[in-house]
């Protein structure tokens, strides 16, 4: 089920990889802009428009209503509560060691100067219907925010046929702690967190996966507001050693493979025997899973697999992807881990499956994909904070390096940048 590549054929990668991060739909793209334009001229006239066409509900009010929050929470499964309270607490006990502190410095001559790290007043989150609830979207998103310093949260959220929320969102919202709900999907919500509307207030920053036309509308409002970053389908790159179990590598891959037919697996290993039972596995994992027709799909169109030279040449090839994620199924994880420059999250040890990261471990799921793991990161604390600067000069401070400045700035052609220098100096 996964094809081979010659792991000495770069060109052959690259033109796989190059596939994977092709330019967005035309159509999508038009499309997308027309929704954000209506939005933004319509405000909540086409979000109630909107919802009806695409999710066929007819709203009789966008914001879910505390009572509406509580009823749903109420039909969610008591264990589920209990397993995302204690998912929670893993996550927040992570993401509390992201905290920054600013910092101030005192010099000579009544010169002090520092910067202060502020929270982001207003956040929205999107959180995707459509295939399935996500209440793990809600965990990673919100939890981050609110421990950064974020006293407003916002979701936004597709509702279901009865026109209200799925009770495993709004019980994971509860346990998040988000400020309030409204029941919107697709470019349109995009469009109402960037432009604002009577009902539905801007934001600063979006954040959350969503469909094409969802990553569509954030790269579009950005500049407007700030976005987390344009997801792709999902990835998972598995090395594995001779040691390593080929049913639990044929289910990590499986794994990312019924996310969508645009999700790519990839196994690098340096056994032949173990690839080929990894390819028997997949045959039979997959036969007996309820989302066959997507992992079948999936691997025929982005499966891969790579018999490699040594350990070394796996791990320089899963550099050169930079998956989402990397799971080092081998005995010497811990020892490899330095080797690794680019992937979104690491996995090390036979019994770390991706799965733990995506509910439970306390690691954010949220990462970069298409091979922009090079130079972009998890999703953090960081994502909702802004930093500024401040900066204080004495008359004597200014007396001592004023004649520097102005030089400076009459070198660069900006002679009024010197006068205010000057005004100051000729007033002493």
């Amino acid at each position: 089920m996964l094809k081979r590549m010659d792991p000495d054929n770069t060109e052959a990668l690259r033109a796989f990889l190059e596939g994977r991060m092709a330019d967005s739909d035309p159509a999508i793209l038009a499309q997308t802009a027309a929704i954000l334009d209506a939005v933004r001229r319509e405000g909540d006239k086409a979000l109630f428009a909107y919802t009806k066409q695409f999710d066929q509900v007819e709203l009789n009010s966008l914001q879910a209503s505390e009572e509406e929050i509580d009823a749903a929470c109420a039909r969610a499964d008591a264990s589920l509560i209990a397993d995302l309270q204690e998912a929670a607490a893993n996550i927040t006990a992570y993401h509390e060691q992201q905290k920054y502190q600013g910092y101030h410095l005192e010099k000579e001559d009544g010169v002090y100067l520092g910067q202060r790290v502020l929270p982001l007043a207003r956040v929205g989150v999107y959180v995707p219907g459509g295939r399935a609830a996500y209440p793990s979207t809600v965990l990673m998103n919100v939890l981050p925010a609110k421990i950064a310093g974020v006293k407003e949260i916002i979701m936004v959220t597709p509702p279901d046929r009865e026109g209200t929320i799925p009770p495993v969102i709004a019980a994971a919202a509860k346990v998040a702690g988000v400020t309030a709900i409204y029941k919107v999907g697709g470019a349109q919500a995009i469009a109402a967190l960037a432009y604002g509307t009577a009902t539905i207030p801007q934001v600063d920053k979006i954040v959350g996966p969503g469909n094409a036309y969802v990553a569509c509308a954030k790269r579009l409002v950005f500049g407007r507001v700030d976005i987390d970053m344009v997801a792709g389908p999902s990835e998972i790159l598995v090395i594995a050693d001779a040691n390593a179990d080929p049913k639990a590598a044929a289910a990590d891959l499986i794994s990312q493979a019924e996310h969508d037919p645009l999700a790519c697996s990839i196994l690098l290993t340096t056994e032949e025997a173990f690839a080929e039972q990894v390819q028997e596995e997949l045959k039979i994992q997959s036969a007996r899973l309820p989302r066959r027709a997507i992992i079948e799909q999936s691997l025929a169109n982005y499966g891969t697999l790579m018999v490699c030279r040594d350990l070394d040449q796996c791990i320089a090839i899963a550099n050169q992807v930079a998956p989402e994620h990397l799971e080092l199924m081998i005995a010497d994880a811990d020892e490899r881990l330095p080797q690794v420059r680019n992937a979104g999250s690491v996995f090390l040890g036979y019994t770390t499956c991706e799965s733990i990261g995506d509910y439970f471990g306390g690691t954010n799921h949220v990462l970069p994909t298409n091979g922009t793991a090079r130079f972009a990161s998890p999703l953090s604390c960081d994502d909702f904070i802004k930093r500024s600067s401040y900066l204080h000069y004495s008359a004597a401070a200014l007396r001592r390096d004023g004649e520097k400045i102005m030089n400076i700035a009459r070198h660069e052609g900006l002679d009024g940048h010197a006068n205010a220098v000057k005004v100051r100096l000729d007033h002493e």
